[in-house]
């Protein structure tokens, strides 16, 4: 079967199909989302509405990345999370998949309705199944406002960020090595 540009429909999903995907913690920061997942561009800041952003871990197990809570997002009535809706190639559906440990069953992909501008969005994210609450390192956290300054999240919102408590894990993350050395190539390559 050939599409009406007569390529095959693989080729074709490879070249034009996207979806859109809010992400509320480490994956605001681009180049954090950008290390598995090269298609991801910003599409819009928004908010969803009667949620709260809370940290723990899959059944309690630490995160071997981050050495503390991941976010996560859960019901909360009245409250908002705010976050950053990038459009992706469905090329890097799996990895973004395999990025939140989908096939473990750590998290759950769910399309949720987020508000930006006047209207709303139907969005791809992620929910911690069986969370055991725990807190982020202050790297992870790090990450998380980066990420939110860097997209122009509500300074309120960068605010609360800030002024979450970490469990003040002093130890080295090779992923913030990783993102330093991502984010000093963007530099780099934008200096050329």
């Amino acid at each position: 079967m050939t599409t009406t540009n007569g390529s095959s429909p693989d080729k074709n999903m490879e070249n034009n199909q996207t979806f859109l995907y809010f992400a509320y913690g480490s994956n605001l920061l681009k180049e954090r989302l950008q290390l598995k997942n090269p298609s991801a561009t910003v599409y819009c800041v928004a908010r969803l509405k009667d949620y709260k952003l809370v940290f723990g871990n899959y059944k309690g197990l630490a995160s071997d990345r981050w050495h503390g809570g991941v976010a996560t997002i859960e019901d909360s009535p009245g409250d908002e999370v705010w976050g950053v809706v990038w459009r992706m190639s469905i090329s890097d559906l799996e990895s973004l998949d395999n990025q939140e440990n989908v096939m473990l069953g750590a998290y759950r992909p769910v399309e949720l309705s987020v508000k930006t501008k006047g209207q709303d969005i139907s969005c791809r994210t992620y929910i911690m199944n069986s969370c055991v609450y725990a807190r982020p390192s202050p790297q992870y956290l790090q990450v998380i406002v980066m990420g939110a300054e860097q997209n122009g999240l509500p300074k309120e919102y960068q605010e609360k960020l800030r002024g979450i408590k970490t469990n003040m894990y002093d130890g080295l993350l090779p992923m913030m090595a990783e993102l330093e050395q991502e984010r000093t190539r963007v530099k780099e390559r934008a200096n050329q």
